[in-house]
């Protein structure tokens, strides 16, 4: 998710507020696949991504693009609205009940020297992983990778040398919304889920691309990682339900301390 929202805010500077939605989407397509069709949860995915990533394309064509030139605030009443417009179609289509995946797979323990560990939580960590590497190679081995980054980085100058910036905006806002549903389907796996199962995520994913750099996949990951075991050492000495605390002191104190994030950080002390 948190991977989506920097791609999203580097190419069109936007502040895509509606990969709530589409997280607690992606978590329902899996339930709904399973539950409706018996596809496996480990293969929703290979449907979940490109049909989110086609519905990306054709909301970034048909909305984002009008409020590009507009005051930021215009796209975040538009995204935010698209959300609750999910949101709501999900209270319609399968009511405000909890729903969650119910197979072995999901209860499935390993031993690791040991430890018992979760067998659902490996994969979504190796899925993670998967995708980090995914993106990084995409984006700096392919033309399209680079032109993405072009754009990002000036999207005049990416004009000037015949890159095709409307058409990279709709494909990196594409795969931006793909990689929320993709979220989704794995934390399906983990989590039980509602309407409202988006939310909370989506305030700890901002504070994850702040704390590892707006303009760095490869810090957004390790600012997942850093704030994931912020959370796991907190609530050893806080109670569990003050978990979500610590992700907003962690964004306050990032915004403070380190308003350019991790990567932006190291750049600047090796530069220094």
């Amino acid at each position: 998710m948190s991977y989506g929202l920097a791609l999203i805010y580097g190419v069109l500077k936007i502040i895509n507020l509606a990969n709530a939605g589409f997280l607690m989407l992606g978590a329902y397509v899996t339930w709904w696949l399973f539950t409706s069709f018996g596809i496996h949860p480990l293969l929703a995915p290979l449907a979940i991504v490109p049909a989110f990533f086609l519905f990306g394309w054709g909301l970034e064509r048909t909305l984002v693009r009008r409020v590009l030139g507009a005051e930021p605030i215009i796209s975040l009443l538009l995204l935010f609205g698209v959300w609750l417009v999910l949101q709501n179609l999900a209270y319609v289509i399968w009511t405000g009940d909890t729903r969650s995946i119910e197979m072995p797979f999901v209860e499935a323990t390993v031993n690791v020297a040991g430890m018992p560990l979760a067998v659902p939580r490996l994969f979504v960590f190796a899925m993670g992983v998967l995708a980090l590497v995914a993106l990084q190679l995409f984006l700096t081995r392919t033309y399209l990778g680079r032109a993405i980054r072009a754009t990002a980085q000036d999207r005049d100058a990416a004009r000037l040398v015949g890159i095709d910036v409307d058409r990279v905006m709709g494909i990196a806002f594409g795969i931006g919304i793909a990689l929320a549903g993709f979220g989704g389907s794995l934390l399906s796996l983990l989590f039980s889920f509602t309407p409202d199962f988006g939310r909370t995520l989506s305030l700890k994913s901002f504070c994850i691309v702040v704390l590892g750099g707006l303009d760095s996949i490869v810090g957004v990951a390790f600012g997942a990682i850093a704030l994931s075991l912020a959370e796991a050492f907190g609530v050893r000495y806080m109670p569990a339900s003050l978990q979500n605390l610590i992700s907003f002191v962690v964004l306050v104190v990032v915004l403070i301390a380190l308003p350019k994030g991790i990567a932006g950080t190291l750049r600047a002390l090796r530069r220094g």
